[in-house]
């Protein structure tokens, strides 16, 4: 597999939506981004706050510009506060160093990223994870 398909896309969002069903989780909106960065897939649960879908995005984007998941990024910002915020500042704000974004890889090729947000960023990650490996596909979180 060379590429993220929106069949593989949907696998992942709905594997993540049942973990979060099965969890009991509160809403979450899920963004899945291909290799390139391009949204792939986003869905919101009923009842997301405003800002969940940006987060989301944010997770996912941090993850794919960094090449590692967003738990590396936060351990990353504790230890080096400057280096995250400066890149940060370099992707337009647009990274969000909290656990719940995770990349999608099909043995070692990097097919792209999933963001979660809505519950704690512990449960995200969960949710990420889960609906990458019901695809068949190998989860990076950190």
């Amino acid at each position: 597999m060379a590429e993220l398909t929106l069949d593989i896309a949907r696998k992942i969002l709905n594997a993540a939506l049942a973990k979060a069903t099965e969890k009991k989780l509160k809403p979450l909106v899920i963004t899945i981004l291909d290799a390139r960065g391009a949204v792939k897939m986003t869905a919101a649960q009923d009842g997301t706050s405003l800002m969940r879908a940006e987060v989301a995005h944010g997770k996912a984007y941090g993850a794919l510009a960094m090449g590692m998941g967003s738990r590396a990024l936060y351990q990353r910002a504790q230890e080096q506060a400057y280096f995250i915020d400066a890149v940060n500042t370099l992707a337009q704000g647009r990274l969000v160093p909290v656990p719940g974004g995770v990349l999608i890889q099909d043995s070692t090729t990097l097919l792209g990223a999933v963001g979660v947000s809505g519950d704690t960023s512990d449960n995200d990650e969960i949710c990420a994870i889960a609906g990458i490996e019901a695809a068949g596909l190998k989860a990076n979180a950190g």
